[in-house]
Formats: structure tokens, sequence, C-alpha cells
């Protein structure tokens, strides 16, 4: 490579290393939030949040709060949470219904199309000099909703989202689609878990690109039996359901990576409500519904991705969505939306509700073995003596093939490939790389074959 950048060197796919700074960096951080979350589509919010006009949810892009709104035409909008006199939030509440944003400052207020509305004496001190119409709220200039979820980018010049989720998107159908193999259909349970991780936001984003390596993590949790059961005697935990099943991790050409696999027809199906009837009949009654849907399709199947930079889901059990919003160099605020079908009977979304909190979040028995990774590997970023040395991401190195089952990069062993595809787009937009290096157009094969 001719020329290299800092980030050329300090991301070295083809021999599978890279930098501990880009995990523990202040300036790193800071260029981040000016190179990464200015451009990349990012997921605000669902738009079961905002089902009636004056409807908002306050969200955040990179370090930055947004609001979510639905205007009295039932147009959604997402502006910058941020008043245009002195930057003041405009919305103190996480969520609710307005018909006017009115800031607690000088108590300018705003419409929820974003117009201004309010000006306190407005003919004495601005009459002459200032026309509202200038003054609108900052709205994002590029805004898609997909299945249900509402996605955002600061760059005019972005692709549209669907050229943006490329092959990736076969799998986030797995975990936005109805259970029953009908497209779209999922409403999150409100509300939404929000906490405070010390640790790098790419490393909560790294794990969900496949990370069954750590499973060794979870081995507490797999002897008490952490799955839908969950009763005593019966240790069920979610990787049950793909006991038979031929795994799959993918990458694709704008960073995104999913771990999904694919069940043989002759598989059982696995019993994981072995205590509740009612959700076992539910669920089996999607089962079947899906194969006789989608037929063939219905074998390829979710377990967790990360679509680039910072959402990543669960799709089955839990079947979530997360947010890993930057906080700080060693900081990150994680958020997790819990979805259902929308159309579920009430049992069935109690019982998963409840289910969902043991397993996830700041109390969940799996996300606090997580977490207490992350924390650390952030902190071991940090030292005069550990930054002098790389991390090791040579794991199944070179074993990808562009002709597998599905679409994409694709390993069929434990691999670090999807991780490298992420850090080689990471790479390219700290560079200030064009759209068509960002959606992998230029890639000359996979990442840790290419670079």
């Amino acid at each position: 490579m001719s020329n290299p950048t800092p980030y050329d060197r300090m991301i070295k796919l083809r021999e599978g290393t890279i930098d501990r700074q880009i995990f523990s960096s202040k300036e790193i951080y800071e260029e981040e939030l000016e190179k990464v979350f200015t451009r990349a589509w990012l997921m605000v919010g669902h738009e079961s949040l905002v089902p009636k006009p004056g409807d908002f949810f306050t969200s955040r892009m990179g370090a930055e709060s947004v609001i979510l709104t639905r205007d009295k035409k039932n147009k959604l909008h997402v502006f910058l949470n941020s008043c245009r006199h002195r930057g003041m939030k405009v919305c103190q509440y996480d969520h609710g219904n307005t018909q006017l944003f009115t800031c607690p400052y000088h108590s300018w207020s705003f419409t929820t199309e974003g117009k201004l509305f309010g000006v306190p004496q407005y003919k004495a001190l601005y009459d002459e000099h200032m026309n509202k119409e200038d003054w609108s709220l900052i709205e994002v200039p590029k805004l898609a909703t997909y299945k249900g979820t509402v996605w955002a980018s600061w760059d005019k010049d972005a692709p549209d989202f669907l050229t943006y989720l490329g092959g990736a998107k076969e799998h986030l159908d797995l975990a936005l689609d109805a259970r029953d193999g009908r497209e779209g259909g999922s409403e999150v349970l409100f509300g939404v878990h929000k906490w405070i991780i010390p640790c790098n936001w790419k490393f909560a984003a790294e794990n969900f690109l496949g990370d069954t390596y750590h499973n060794v993590s979870h081995r507490s949790v797999d002897l008490i039996g952490i799955g839908p059961s969950a009763q005593e005697g019966v240790a069920g935990r979610r990787d049950n359901e793909l006991e038979h099943a031929k795994h799959l991790w993918v990458n694709y050409g704008a960073g995104h990576g999913v771990h999904s696999a694919i069940v043989p027809d002759e598989a059982p199906i696995v019993d994981t409500f072995k205590n509740n009837p009612v959700v076992r009949e539910y669920f089996e009654y999607c089962n079947a519904e899906r194969k006789r849907r989608l037929g063939d399709r219905a074998k390829l199947v979710p377990f967790v991705g990360t679509i680039y930079p910072n959402l990543s889901y669960h799709g089955k059990q839990p079947r979530t969505l997360c947010l890993w919003h930057p906080h700080g160099p060693t900081s990150t605020e994680a958020w997790r939306f819990f979805l259902v079908d929308a159309d579920a009977p009430q049992e069935v979304k109690d019982f998963l509700r409840i289910y969902y909190m043991r397993y996830s979040g700041p109390a969940g028995m799996t996300e606090q073995d997580d977490m207490e990774n992350w924390n650390y590997a952030t902190a071991g970023s940090v030292g005069t003596i550990a930054k002098r040395y790389p991390y090791n991401y040579q794991q199944s190195l070179g074993k990808v093939t562009t002709d597998g089952p599905v679409a994409g990069n694709v390993s069929v062993q434990v691999s670090e490939e999807n991780p490298r595809q992420f850090y080689r787009r990471w790479r390219d937009y700290m560079n200030d790389a064009d759209w068509d290096t960002l959606l992998g157009l230029h890639d000359k094969g996979p990442a840790s074959l290419a670079d």
C-alpha cells in the first residue's frame, strides 16, 4: 500500500492485527464522531414508539441527542435536539406527545415539523432582523424506515438505506419479520433499557458480529439454564434451538457482519417453552406457518449480527435490537429495544418481556458476563506498555469463501473474518474514503485475502 495513513498502519488485515489505541484514544474517538457517525446510516428508533401524530422519542446519533417525532400530518422527522438560539435541549423527556417543543432556557418553541413557532418579544426584539423560517430545528437530510425501524444519516450524499444495507438485509429481516414468516410486523415493548458501560463502543458492536469463541464466558449461565423455560431441572438456553443447524459467519461490503444458521429439514423442533402451554402452542403454530409461507427459505434462521456501525441484534431468544452509543473513548451508552410481534397474544408478550429482562440488560445474567469482558478489554487498551502491542485477529485467517450457501463473504467455522471486514470499513471511514469504497465496491476479495 503506497503512502499508508496512520489508520492503514493500525489495521493490518492480512497479518490479522489491530492497534489497541483505536479502543482508547481520545483523539481517535473524536475523529470517529466526525468521520463515522456523521456519514453512516444510524438506527434512531422504531415506528411503534411514535404511533400517533405529536408522539416523540428522544434518541441519539453519535454523541448527540436527536428527536424522532411524528408531525400533525403523520410524517416522521428526526431533528437535532438543540435550540437554534443557545443550544439548550428543546425536548427534556424520553418520550411523550406534544404540539410544541419549547426550550426551557429562553422559551423559543418549535412545531413537530421543526418550524420555529414562538419567540418571546419577537416584534420588539427581532422583527426587523430575523426570519423565523431560517431558524427551524436542524433536520437530518436522509431518513428511512424499514420494517418498523427508523434510520437516519447526516450525509446528504449517503446512498439510500437499502443500498447501504446490501446483502445483510436477508439476515436483518430474520429479526424484524413476524415469527410466522410475514414481512415486518414487529413492535417494541416499551420501554427501552439504557445503561452506561465503561468500554469502547466497538467492543460491543464487534461481539455481535458472531463472536461465539467467547461462549466459555457464559458457562455459569449454561449451568443454571437461562432459557425461556427456566424451570427446575430444565436447561434451555437459546443455543439449543440451533443444536442441529449449520452455522454461518457472513460479512458484507459496508462492514455489516452476521452469524446465522441453516436448519436441515429433518432437524427436530427444540421446545424451549416447556412450562407455558400457551406460549409453546403459539410458537409451534408460528414455526409451521413460517415453513408453509417461506418453503426452503425458512431453513435460514437468525442468531446475531451488527449493522455497521453500532446497531446489533439478537434474532430469536431474546429478540432484541441493541444500540451502542459512543459516550467517550472508554464509555458506551447501551440501549436495548425488545421486539415482539405486534399481534402476538398478550400472554406471549408478557412471558417474553420477563424472559428478556432476565437474559439481557444491565441486570441480565448473560449480559453481565459480556460487560465484564468488554470492560476489561477496554482497560487493557489504555496501559502505557499494553498500547505497544497489537490485538490478535488471526482466527480462521483466510478461511472464507464467496461461494457459500448465502450471499456474502462466508465462513463455516468460528471466525474473526467479520471483525476484520468491520475494521476494514472503519479504517476507510477514518481515511475519508468515498461512498463506493465505504460500500465495498472496490474490495478485491474478503478482508483477510485482499488487504
